[in-house]
């Protein structure tokens, strides 16, 4: 390899790898809920497959949602994602929700406030905002 040939293919490397962390997609895939403390009574593991799920009452905790790689889950809902923007600590994301006998688009406004904790944001709704806390069980 030319010495600038090597020169090029370190500089792209260190690139690639010195990405400071908010160039970087948020990972919000896992349970959230509205109170930490409250994880363990707001999701449960079910079946054979000990899949994560909702408990009977999470409601009554708080309540929260289950973020997949291509989907969102809220306990009577099931939202598919459409589109997704990062933009720093700003997430956008655009998706489709089924609710069983109705199908709508919903836009959320999530800000990454570190990396267990979102708040959910609603534009021209000023001071409404939802902290979610990331449940690790």
């Amino acid at each position: 390899m030319k010495p600038d040939r090597k020169f090029r293919a370190i500089v792209a490397t260190g690139m690639i790898f010195g990405l400071p962390d908010y160039a970087r997609a948020f990972d919000l895939t896992g349970a959230w809920a509205t109170s930490a403390e409250q994880c363990r009574k707001v999701f449960a593991h079910k079946g054979r497959a000990n899949q994560l799920t909702f408990s009977n009452f999470s409601g009554v905790y708080g309540g929260g949602f289950i973020a997949e790689v291509d989907r969102l889950r809220g306990k009577f809902e099931n939202c598919k994602i459409k589109s997704r923007k990062d933009d720093g600590q700003n997430i956008n994301i655009i998706v489709g929700c089924a609710s069983g006998i109705m199908v709508s688009n919903v836009q959320f406004f999530l800000k990454a406030v570190d990396d267990d904790t979102i708040t959910r944001q609603f534009p021209g709704i000023e001071g409404m905002e939802v902290n979610y806390h990331r449940c690790r069980i």
